[in-house]
């Protein structure tokens, strides 16, 4: 493993990154750079837009000029693709055409590489086609949470794409199974969250008064064997928003290492679990006029049964 030194340098802000945000600009142009270094190098005011600190979500204007501190990266030997996580993730594919694909995620697989992870699914789809090799993630799931994921195969599908998340259009479903019964009557949780990262770069969040608001609405589908099979539509889009909310609330998701209930966890493993029990079932964009949906994993049935 090498270090190269980069220098400082400018960045004239093309027609690509208008009204994209700073972070996003950053994270798409300086490959290799961890997301956490990213975000503290904006926040020491080291990246400055027009001359000025600026925050993450500062959104970009074509001809705006960046200042990119000096940095030092990590060079090692890019990870090449093996033939099993290629079929994988070709069997994966729901759909495709040329403006994006659709991934059923499978459990395991990290969105992004990073944290120690030479490749993660952007990665090694940008190596299975050369059409591919623009692709970019639209949004993100947690390692350990399988299901839909989109991926934009051209920047204006991107921007298009990111517009509507922005302005709070699209709808997430998930699908998780939690511990205990899930209440009847408890179909909205709202929490204040707060995040943050460790020294390995792993992420952690929190309940806290003061943090940023984080909203999801529920429905029990099924309980049996101290299991709850409930729906969840997220309205904001907070980093381990479900997991951290069902906990709060007494009703872990199964499978969870992170959050969950260790005891639980261990007596399911005895039943054949070995996955967190968290699903993206379904992404719309009402109007784009595109909705996605994958089928629910086969184990959700089995373990309530």
């Amino acid at each position: 493993m090498q270090t190269k030194q980069f220098p400082v340098t400018k960045y004239k802000v093309t027609k690509e990154y208008d009204d994209v945000r700073l972070d996003n600009c950053l994270i798409s142009r300086i490959k290799g750079l961890p997301r956490t270094k990213i975000y503290s190098i904006i926040r020491k005011g080291e990246v400055r837009v027009n001359g000025s600190r600026s925050k993450p979500s500062t959104r970009l204007r074509e001809g705006d000029e960046i200042r990119i501190p000096p940095y030092s990266l990590e060079i090692t030997k890019k990870g090449k693709l093996k033939d099993n996580a290629r079929k994988l993730i070709e069997r994966s594919i729901v759909f495709k055409n040329e403006n994006l694909i659709v991934i059923n995620k499978p459990i395991g697989m990290a969105s992004h590489g990073g944290s120690g992870i030479s490749l993660g699914l952007i990665e090694s789809l940008r190596q299975i086609d050369v059409k591919f090799k623009n692709a970019q993630l639209v949004h993100r799931l947690d390692k350990e949470t399988s299901g839909c994921i989109v991926v934009a195969l051209k920047r204006s599908t991107l921007r298009s794409m990111h517009k509507e998340l922005r302005e709070g259009r699209v709808e997430k479903h998930y699908l998780a199974l939690v511990k205990g019964k899930w209440p009847l009557d408890l179909t909205s949780i709202e929490l204040e969250l707060i995040k943050n990262s460790k020294r390995s770069g792993e992420r952690e969040v929190k309940v806290k008064k003061g943090g940023k608001k984080s909203l999801s609405y529920f429905e029990l589908v099924k309980y049996k064997k101290n299991l709850s099979l409930i729906k969840c539509k997220i309205i904001t889009g907070r980093t381990h928003q479900i997991r951290v909310q069902t906990t709060h609330l007494g009703h872990p998701i199964a499978g969870d290492q992170k959050y969950g209930d260790k005891d639980f966890n261990k007596a399911l493993k005895k039943r054949g679990l070995r996955r967190m029990c968290l699903h993206s079932q379904s992404i719309n964009f009402p109007s784009l006029k595109l909705k996605f949906k994958v089928d629910e994993p086969m184990l959700f049935q089995q373990l309530l049964t």
